[in-house]
């Protein structure tokens, strides 16, 4: 027979025991041992159990609530712990039948039901302890987002964030304590917002509104949202080259020669499970790429400052390959002995010598060899002319 699970997750409202479920008050009478937040703890005075108050950082919490195994023990946490919750960072460290959850409404939920608005047709974030440039790509006229923060003062960072973008027409409706008694819904103007009064906790309802420049879905964005110094996969190439790549929800890119990281934070914006490894010697560029990673709202771009292919020992293997910087005879050879079969490898040349390689790993093993031709139309005397690009060899193979 299966053992019942010795911790219970429960979701806890802002309306404290009344809006708890008949199993969720159950284990609480049944309980051992409980422990939450100070804020959770206030809405439920009664408990008769041992009790222990939530430590700052939350990290430090977690030895102390797995070394109660074997007790009857309860965590609290608000609305559905596994919707940007405290869940999953206590059950990974968990066998799957020691801990069962009890989930109440979500704070989105709630913020929805508030504004009448379409949960599926709204962004959601948990920007607690997240930086505000995570919204960046859902700034677009006619969005809205739901965002979780952690106090009043990020309120007024995330108004002057959006403001700065020049989305600062943007209706901004603050929810405080949302279900309990203590809720609060205000509207205002992101450009003129001067709350100075509100209450943990809070989310906000971003209606986006202003001139402000979207990013598009697409990759190929424009070169002006990257900083570089001219070591950059520019726009056409890039976005030939993510369909190459061809990102999917949940693979890793190895980004070879990262230069100012136009390409992993094209492939990370492609989908928010997407994640990217970029390898680059030079500490200027990658703490640039690094750089523009956190501008256009994808911090999830690892950097390994090494020169491939001594820097690619120890890291998870991948699955898309991007040689943009660094191609030579030793690396591809380097790569089919340690990538797995059905890696795909993209690189692009643009010398005689890197181009006569391709051609040559081509022969070896196959795949796709392109050459891209770009001309712009440019001034020439009084009137105008084509002026071509460097050509560009591409190379799409697969291990």
């Amino acid at each position: 027979m299966a053992r019942a699970p010795w911790l219970t997750i429960i979701g806890l409202g802002e309306d404290g025991p009344s809006g708890l479920s008949d199993a969720s008050h159950d284990t609480l009478m049944q309980a051992e041992f409980v422990a939450g937040a100070a804020r959770h703890l206030a809405l439920l005075p009664d408990l008769s159990c041992e009790v222990m108050e939530w430590p700052v950082p939350f990290a430090d919490g977690i030895a102390q609530l797995l070394a109660q195994r074997g007790r009857r023990v309860v965590m609290l946490a608000s609305g559905d712990p596994f919707w940007f919750g405290a869940g999953s960072s206590i059950t990974r460290h968990l066998a799957r039948d020691e801990w069962r959850a009890l989930p109440a409404p979500s704070t989105f939920s709630l913020a929805a039901a508030a504004l009448g608005w379409p949960l599926e047709h709204v962004t959601c974030l948990g920007l607690h302890a997240a930086p505000l440039s995570r919204l960046r790509p859902h700034l677009a006229r006619r969005a809205r987002a739901l965002v979780l923060l952690r106090d009043g003062a990020a309120v007024a960072e995330l108004a002057a964030y959006v403001t700065a973008l020049g989305f600062g027409d943007s209706d901004l409706h603050v929810m405080e304590a949302l279900g309990g008694p203590r809720a609060r819904l205000r509207k205002v103007q992101a450009a003129d917002y001067a709350l100075a009064d509100v209450a943990h906790p809070v989310a906000v309802g971003v209606q986006v509104a202003g001139g402000g420049q979207a990013l598009p879905c697409v990759p190929g964005r424009e070169d002006a949202l990257f900083a570089h110094d001219g070591q950059i996969t520019k726009q056409a190439i890039r976005a030939l080259t993510l369909a190459a790549l061809a990102p999917a929800p949940g693979q890793l890119l190895w980004d070879i020669g990262l230069g100012s990281g136009s390409v992993s934070i094209e492939w990370l914006l492609a989908h928010p499970q997407c994640e990217a490894i970029g390898f680059e010697a030079d500490t200027t560029r990658a703490a640039r790429a690094i750089a523009n990673a956190q501008a256009l709202g994808v911090n999830r771009l690892k950097l390994v400052e090494a020169r491939a292919p001594d820097g690619l020992a120890g890291q998870p293997l991948p699955d898309a390959v991007f040689i943009g910087g660094g191609l030579s005879e030793g690396l591809l050879a380097h790569l089919w002995q340690i990538l797995p079969q059905g890696v795909r490898v993209v690189a692009n040349a643009v010398t005689l010598e890197s181009e006569a390689l391709l051609g040559h790993w081509h022969a070896q093993t196959g795949g796709t060899l392109t050459r891209l031709d770009l001309s712009e139309a440019a001034p020439l005397g009084r009137k105008r002319g084509w002026r071509a690009a460097y050509p560009i060899v591409q190379w799409r193979g697969q291990r």
